[in-house]
């Protein structure tokens, strides 16, 4: 099980990076707070003050068409906002 899936990169995750420290992953929906730390750790050589996680629900779509109602959603994503130590960063984009 591979526990971060990919770092994102937005604006607001960019500024806080750059002002705070913090850098945001998409991560596996089942992984806890001390599997993403202990990755993040193993990926990136640093030490990690903080981990926030956060839950965004499926978004359900439906249309109406000639055969009836479809329905459809998009997967369950989880987001970990990951406080690194003083001094100390993570290049997100030398993996690009």
């Amino acid at each position: 099980m591979s526990i971060v899936v990919k770092p994102v990169i937005s604006e607001k995750a960019n500024n806080e990076s750059e002002v705070r420290g913090r850098y945001t992953f998409l991560v596996n929906p089942k992984a806890n707070k001390i599997q993403i730390k202990e990755s993040i750790k193993e990926l990136y050589g640093v030490d990690v003050v903080n981990v926030r996680t956060m839950i965004y629900a499926p978004n359900v779509k439906t249309k109406y068409t000639k055969k009836g109602l479809q329905v459809g959603k998009t997967n369950k994503l989880k987001k970990a906002i990951v406080e690194v130590g003083e001094g100390q960063s993570i290049d997100v984009y030398g993996n690009i």
